[in-house]
């Protein structure tokens, strides 16, 4: 089974993906609501996949993607960016730091794990 770290700072938002990942997708999710934790959490259970959202408090998306990066033990996990900024300067920023695919928020949560499927090549 396929394992996905959703972090995100905002509990809502985490609940409904990670019961949509785990309902529509089947995948063992874990939840982190900062990006120090998701630090933490990539480094402690090695997830196939991270889900990590751009504005967060703190450590914001960007930042945390280049901490994994710069981790071994991260730096192959792939990240998809889920984010509210939708304009297409913000979406080629974003894919030029080598993430694995950028969401728009607000998500559909029936097509989440499709989405996240379809940027991560998993069939």
């Amino acid at each position: 089974m396929r394992r996905i770290l959703v972090v995100d700072d905002e509990d809502d938002i985490r609940e409904v993906a990670q019961l949509s990942l785990e309902m529509v997708g089947g995948w063992e999710v874990l939840a982190a609501g900062s990006g120090a934790e998701a630090l933490r959490r990539a480094e402690a259970e090695r997830p196939d996949a991270i889900l990590l959202d751009v504005m967060m408090p703190g450590m914001d998306g960007p930042s945390t993607f280049l901490a994994l990066q710069a981790n071994p033990a991260t730096r192959d996990i792939p990240v998809i960016l889920l984010t509210a900024k939708v304009q297409s300067a913000d979406r080629r920023r974003f894919e030029d730091l080598g993430v694995a695919g950028v969401l728009s928020k607000p998500f559909d949560p029936m097509e989440l794990a499709g989405q996240v499927s379809a940027a991560l090549g998993w069939t």
